[in-house]
């Protein structure tokens, strides 16, 4: 029987520490509850409202640097639509039968290209940029000066010993606010009675717009 009362008591005991420590933190919490609870509608309402004017002023700066980018923008572009812009293009179409041993290209009588290379490295360069730059409006002349050795083999390796120059030169005008490009095409004429020596020729094609729709495209 003694045993039973020790074990109801130890019981008793056991059951009283689980109950107090349960409480404790509730009566710990309790605090923070009641100050959630004290504070009433209005005030969250008054920081919805503030959070509101935070993201709406956001908002405004956000479309005022848009404005201002936009308004650079422009400035830019007109700034840039006086004068005048040039731009030169080498377009190599030659054959096999020729090596290109050197190129010079002279705007207005000045060099703007010059390059030798007497191993073949200018042929296999199918476009080369000559020029890119601003021009001032008015006339201007453009001319190319290449020097071709023969590229023979077999029966016609004969061909090898010729060198010979090419020269071809056209005239443009680049008006106020426009951008003129000039593509010079080395290509091979036709026709059955021209000599190894008469077929390679310098075509031009000459392209001039506006110089805000010029910079727009780049």
């Amino acid at each position: 029987m003694s045993k039973i009362f020790a074990f109801l008591a130890l019981t008793h005991v056991f059951t009283c520490g689980v109950a107090v420590a349960q409480d404790g933190p509730t009566e710990a919490a309790s605090p923070a509850v009641a100050q959630m609870g004290e504070r009433s509608p209005s005030d969250f309402n008054r920081e919805l409202l503030t959070i509101e004017e935070q993201v709406n002023g956001l908002k405004e700066r956000v479309f005022r640097s848009k404005a201002t980018l936009q308004l650079l923008k422009e400035i830019v572009i007109q700034g840039s639509s006086s004068g005048s812009r040039g731009k030169v293009l080498h377009v190599n179409k030659l054959g096999r039968s020729y090596t290109i041993e050197s190129i010079s290209y002279y705007l207005d009588g000045q060099v703007k290209f010059s390059k030798v290379d007497l191993s073949g490295g200018l042929g296999a360069q199918k476009q080369v940029s000559i020029f890119d730059g601003p021009l001032p409006p008015g006339d201007h002349n453009l001319s190319v000066h290449l020097k071709l050795r023969g590229n023979g083999f077999g029966v016609f390796s004969y061909v090898s010993n010729y060198v010979f120059n090419v020269q071809a030169s056209t005239a443009f005008t680049a008006e106020d606010g426009k951008s003129c490009r000039v593509k010079a095409l080395i290509d091979e004429r036709g026709g059955i009675g021209r000599s190894f020596t008469e077929r390679p020729s310098v075509k031009f094609e000459t392209r001039c717009i506006r110089l805000a729709e010029d910079l727009g495209g780049e």
